[in-house]
């Protein structure tokens, strides 16, 4: 048996963090079996799509290098790979199952079905429905539409015995089939829901093994009579925790932004994320760029190794201790049976660490490869000389790539540097007395390298008798505009003479 495995994204919004650990654990369990990763589209919800989403997802997807083998803009020979263009394939099973008899046209309207089921609750029955307004005969069609109701299709569940399957994460699964209801297949306007479009497709791309969150457990014992009563083999299963909101139980959500940003470490990743995009001129909202989901990583730098090791321990572990995995390892060592039951919660702060390890972990011209293109696109212009020497120096300082605009004084032209209000109060305004000095130091010293630099400095500190760390920092603040960075030393032989000067005398003008 050759193992497919399949994620089916909705394109009703962005590519979601729990999405893809969902996509990641199919993807793994693809490749270590020397078998095929499906991605289709599960657009047959039109009222809900969102057109722009569609690339953000594929983007995503290649992005994160979770390459798939067939689906979505890659074709396959079990396409077509987008549901909504498969609508003459569902409705044919819907006319199997009706022919069959585990199907039945409903003429409830939507009010009669909500008014049968709050009465249940009310009376604290079970919430099955009557099938007060089925029709199984052309008879019984014609009478009810004479009333002018409209006709959709529901599953005519069994009432009597157990479904029993296995879930190779969860084990022996039993549910007796009176407590399922009779849902929708095809609604009044012929389209077709959810349930039975992932049958047909399931089986149309011979898909071996479902592994899908657990919020589509209680789709399985439908699902199943719908592949029996089809005659469809059963796949395999295996229902893998859902991703929890920071520091909860609760599944995590795109829309609940506002209520994360309480978290102190959620908010510090978003703002850091905030900052950069706002660099790279990007219109951004809570709804669309946030540590939710995957584009946020994307637009600020992140490694996608970093991402992808971080997710396979949402819910899986090696041994309990390990945490950095290649790919190549990733996919020797997964296995379902390693898959938890609980959820696990996203953690922005250890996510941020495992991006802080692999960033680190990349050779210079890496390092410099990526942060070249967030410079592009924000309008500055540097040679890959100087931005080699820029990452060099600040070395760990570089988390995510679009951090090298905390840097951008490097960059920017010599007249553009604005001097930070608070920096300029405390080491230029105090210092006015020393600054020919300083000038006179940047001007003569020879040659205009870091540790002649530092030198010269110590000499002036001794002679005026102040600490040389305050007088590296005026020098800092007068070149830089700034009073943080990496060693001021190494920052003006960077900038060189000429240009230090240049700054440093505008700075005097001031």
């Amino acid at each position: 048996m050759t193992v497919r495995t399949r994620f089916a994204p909705s394109p009703t919004g962005y590519l979601h963090i729990g999405g893809v650990r969902t996509a990641l654990f199919n993807w793994l369990f693809a490749r270590k079996h020397g078998g095929q990763f499906i991605l289709r589209i599960d657009d047959t919800d039109q009222q809900r799509n969102v057109e722009a989403a569609l690339e953000p997802i594929l983007r995503g997807f290649r992005w994160l290098g979770l390459h798939w083998d067939e689906g979505a803009e890659v074709g396959g020979p079990h396409g077509p790979y987008y549901q909504s263009a498969k609508l003459p394939r569902y409705q044919e099973a819907v006319a199997q199952l009706l022919a069959a008899g585990c199907a039945y046209w409903d003429y409830a309207t939507p009010e009669e079905f909500k008014a049968e089921m709050e009465a249940a609750e009310r009376e604290k029955r079970p919430k099955i429905y009557s099938r007060r307004w089925m029709a199984e005969s052309p008879a019984e069609r014609a009478r009810f539409e004479a009333e002018g109701r409209v006709a959709s299709v529901r599953l005519k569940m069994p009432r009597e015995g157990v479904c029993r399957f296995f879930d190779q994460v969860r084990g022996e699964m039993a549910v007796e089939w009176a407590n399922e209801q009779d849902i929708v297949i095809q609604r009044s306007d012929g389209s077709v829901t959810y349930n039975l479009a992932n049958v047909v497709d399931d089986f149309d791309m011979k898909i071996t093994h479902v592994i899908r969150a657990e919020e589509h457990l209680s789709n399985t014992p439908r699902q199943i009579f719908m592949i029996e009563s089809l005659g469809y083999p059963r796949p395999h299963y295996a229902h893998v925790p859902f991703v929890a909101e920071p520091g909860s139980k609760n599944k995590l959500s795109k829309r609940k932004i506002g209520q994360y940003l309480k978290n102190p470490d959620f908010k510090k990743v978003y703002e850091h994320g905030q900052a950069i995009a706002e660099r790279l001129g990007l219109t951004i909202s809570p709804e669309t760029f946030n540590p939710v989901l995957v584009e946020f990583y994307e637009q600020v730098g992140f490694v996608p190794d970093a991402i992808v090791n971080y997710l396979l321990l949402l819910g899986w572990s090696w041994d309990g201790s390990t945490e950095f995995f290649t790919r190549e390892e990733m996919i020797d060592k997964f296995s379902l049976e390693r898959v938890n039951k609980a959820a696990a919660s996203l953690d922005v702060k250890k996510l941020w660490a495992f991006e802080e390890h692999y960033f680190a972990g990349l050779d210079l011209n890496e390092k410099v490869r990526r942060v070249m293109p967030f410079l592009h696109r924000a309008g500055l212009s540097a040679s890959e000389d100087l931005v080699r020497q820029v990452v060099a120096e600040a070395a760990h300082r570089l988390i995510v790539a679009g951090d090298i605009f905390n840097f951008d004084d490097f960059f920017l032209p010599d007249d553009a540097i604005r001097l930070e209000p608070k920096a300029k109060q405390k080491h230029l305004d105090a210092a006015r007395d020393v600054l020919p000095r300083l000038r006179q130091l940047l001007a003569s010293t020879e040659p205009f390298e870091a540790v002649r630099l530092k030198s010269q400095v110590e000499a002036l500190a001794r002679e005026l008798g102040v600490k040389p760390g305050a007088l590296s920092q005026t020098l800092r603040v007068a070149v830089t505009g700034k009073d943080v960075g990496f060693d001021a030393y190494a920052g003006l032989a960077i900038l060189g003479r000429e240009r230090c000067l240049r700054r440093f005398d505008r700075v005097v003008v001031l």
